[in-house]
């Protein structure tokens, strides 16, 4: 299936009616790239994964400039989400957050990580 971007409409609740089965949440993109390295670095593999047309769905939140991303209050950082870094890719069970792999994990364990549905 696609990657999908989420637009800047999407609020942390609707979130949870999406049909994709992954979420990846990643930086903001600022001055025409993701401003977070590590977000930069999975971007590929990210892409490699959930492009192909027989792949697993994903949509892509973005969490805000750093800024944003940093002060507490952000909404991905609040329940059901709990985001605590970026990259972050989570799973979604029954329309719930799941299973999660955080930044260096998605190098490693992701294309696993994607087979266990």
């Amino acid at each position: 299936m696609p990657l999908y971007t989420a637009d800047s409409s999407i609020d942390h609740l609707s979130l949870q009616t999406v049909p994709e089965k992954f979420i990846v949440f990643y930086s903001s993109v600022v001055d025409g790239q993701l401003w977070c390295p590590d977000c930069r670095d999975v971007d590929p593999l990210i892409k490699e994964v959930f492009e192909p047309e027989d792949g697993p769905s994903a949509l892509i939140v973005y969490v805000g400039n750093r800024q944003q991303w940093k002060t507490p209050d952000n909404i991905w950082r609040q329940e059901p989400w709990k985001i605590t870094g970026v990259p972050s890719v989570v799973r979604l069970e029954d329309g719930k957050p799941g299973e999660r792999l955080v930044e260096d994990d998605i190098a490693t364990q992701l294309k696993e990580f994607v087979k266990k549905q």
